[in-house]
C-alpha cells in the first residue's frame, strides 16, 4: 500500500466515527418526534451515548491490538459498528436507540485506537504529526458533507435510511481494510494479554507527565467541540432559523478545520509540533475571549455573519491543536502504542463527552453557554500544557518533535 492510499484508508477509518455523529444532526428533531422525546435537550443523548460507548471501549482495543495485532480487532469493531447501525433501523423506542448507539460507539472505538496505533507503528516524531495532519485533513471532509448528506437521504424517506447509509459506507470501508491493510505490529512490540501487562502499560501512560497532561488538555479542548455538536442543531436552527441551510453552516466551519489540518501538515516538519500547537492554543484563547465579551455585551443574538466568523476562526485554531496534541501525547509511548492510544483515547473521549454534555445541556436558547464553554476549556487546556512543559512554551525538547 502506497502512502497516499494508506492516508486515505486511515482517514476513512477514523471518519466512520464522525459519520455516525454528523450525518444525523439534521435528523435529531425527526428522531425525537418519531420516538416521543419531548425535551429538545434530551435529543442530544443520541450523540452523548454514542460518544460514551466510543470512549469506554477504547480501553480494551488497545491491549487487544498490542497482543493480537491490529487487523483482527479492527475488523471485529467494524462488524459491531455495522450490525448495530442496521439494528437501529428496527428499534421501537428511544431507550433502545440509545442502547444501540452505545454499542455502535463500542464498535467505532476500534477505528480510532487502532488507526492511531497503526500510524505510530509506521511513523514517529514530526513525520507522525505530518501524516496525522493529512489524515485529519481528509477526515474533516466528512463533517463538511455529512449533514448535507443526511438532509439529502431524508428526502427519500425518514431517519431510518440514514442508519442504512451508515452501515453501507462502513461495509465498503471494512472490505477495503480487509483487502489492503497489512499487519503493522512489530513482533518485538507484542505484549502479553495479562492483567499485569495491561496495568503495567496503563501505569506507563498515566505516569508520563507529557503524555498525561497533553491528554488532559486535549480532553477539555475536545469537550468544547462535543458541546457544539450536541447543540449545533439548536443553535443554527433554533436561534438563527437556518432550516435546510443548517448543513451548509456546519460545513463552513468544518472547512476551516480541514484547512488548518492541511497547513499543519505543510509546516509541522519545519516548525515542530510545539511551536504550532502552542501558538494556536494562544490564538484559540484570544479569539474565544473576544467572542465571549461580544456575546455578553448584548441580550440579543449577535448577527449570524459575526457569529460564524468567530466560530470559524476559533475552529481554525482547533485544527492546529488537535493532531499535534495527540502526537505529542503519543510520542514517548511508541513501545506501547496500542495501549497508550486506548488510554489516551478513553480519557479524551469520555472526558470530552461528559464536558460536552454539560455544555450542551446548559443550552438556554442562546449561544452564551457554548461560547463560555469554549473560553473556559481553552484556559484549562493552557494550564495543563504549561504543566507538561514545566512552564516553558514553544521550547522543543527534542529536535524531532
Amino acid at each position: 500500500m502506497g502512502k497516499r492510499e494508506f492516508i486515505a484508508l486511515a482517514a476513512f477509518l477514523m471518519a466512520i466515527n464522525s459519520l455516525a455523529i454528523d450525518i444525523m444532526l439534521p435528523a435529531l428533531q425527526q428522531i425525537g418526534a418519531s420516538l416521543g422525546v419531548e425535551s429538545e435537550n434530551h435529543r442530544q443523548f443520541v450523540v452523548s451515548t454514542y460518544l460514551l460507548g466510543f470512549g469506554c471501549a477504547q480501553l480494551f482495543y488497545g491491549p487487544l491490538s498490542d497482543r493480537f495485532g491490529r487487523r483482527t480487532p479492527l475488523l471485529i469493531g467494524l462488524v459491531i459498528y455495522i450490525l448495530s447501525a442496521i439494528s437501529i433501523v428496527f428499534v421501537p423506542s428511544f431507550a433502545g436507540l440509545l442502547a444501540l448507539r452505545f454499542i455502535q460507539g463500542v464498535g467505532s472505538a476500534a477505528t480510532r485506537v487502532i488507526t492511531v496505533s497503526i500510524v505510530r507503528d509506521i511513523y514517529g516524531g514530526r513525520q507522525m504529526a505530518e501524516v496525522m495532519s493529512l489524515i485529519m485533513m481528509v477526515f474533516m471532509i466528512v463533517p463538511v458533507i455529512a449533514p448535507g448528506t443526511g438532509q439529502i437521504v431524508m428526502f427519500f424517506g425518514n431517519w431510518h435510511l440514514i442508519f442504512l447509509f451508515i452501515a453501507a459506507m462502513a461495509t465498503a470501508i471494512a472490505v477495503w481494510a480487509y483487502l489492503r491493510l497489512p499487519e503493522t505490529l512489530h513482533p518485538q512490540n507484542v505484549r502479553p494479554f495479562t492483567a499485569r501487562s495491561i496495568f503495567g502499560a496503563f501505569k506507563l501512560v498515566l505516569t508520563n507527565r507529557v503524555a498525561l497532561c497533553y491528554t488532559i488538555a486535549s480532553t477539555f479542548i475536545f469537550g468544547a467541540l462535543f458541546g457544539f455538536i450536541n447543540s449545533a442543531q439548536q443553535v443554527y436552527v433554533g436561534i438563527y432559523d437556518l432550516g435546510v441551510y443548517f448543513p451548509f453552516a456546519f460545513a463552513g466551519v468544518a472547512i476551516f478545520m480541514s484547512l488548518s489540518s492541511f497547513f499543519n501538515s505543510r509546516f509541522v516538519g519545519k516548525l515542530g509540533m510545539r511551536r504550532l500547537s502552542h501558538g494556536s492554543l494562544i490564538g484559540f484563547i484570544a479569539i474565544n475571549t473576544i467572542w465571549l465579551i461580544v456575546q455578553m455585551a448584548s441580550t440579543e443574538p449577535m448577527p449570524f455573519a459575526l457569529f460564524i466568523s468567530f466560530f470559524g476562526l476559533s475552529m481554525f485554531q482547533f485544527g492546529w491543536i488537535g493532531s499535534n496534541f495527540n502526537s505529542l501525547a503519543m510520542e514517548p509511548l511508541g513501545h506501547v502504542a496500542g495501549t497508550a492510544s486506548s488510554v489516551l483515547g478513553f480519557m479524551s473521549t469520555v472526558g470530552g463527552a461528559i464536558i460536552g454534555a454539560g455544555i450542551g445541556q446548559a443550552f438556554d436558547g442562546t449561544a452564551l453557554p457554548m461560547v463560555a464553554g469554549y473560553f473556559t476549556v481553552s484556559i484549562i487546556g493552557l494550564v495543563f500544557v504549561l504543566i507538561a512543559e514545566k512552564g516553558r512554551l514553544f521550547q522543543s525538547q527534542n529536535p524531532a518533535v
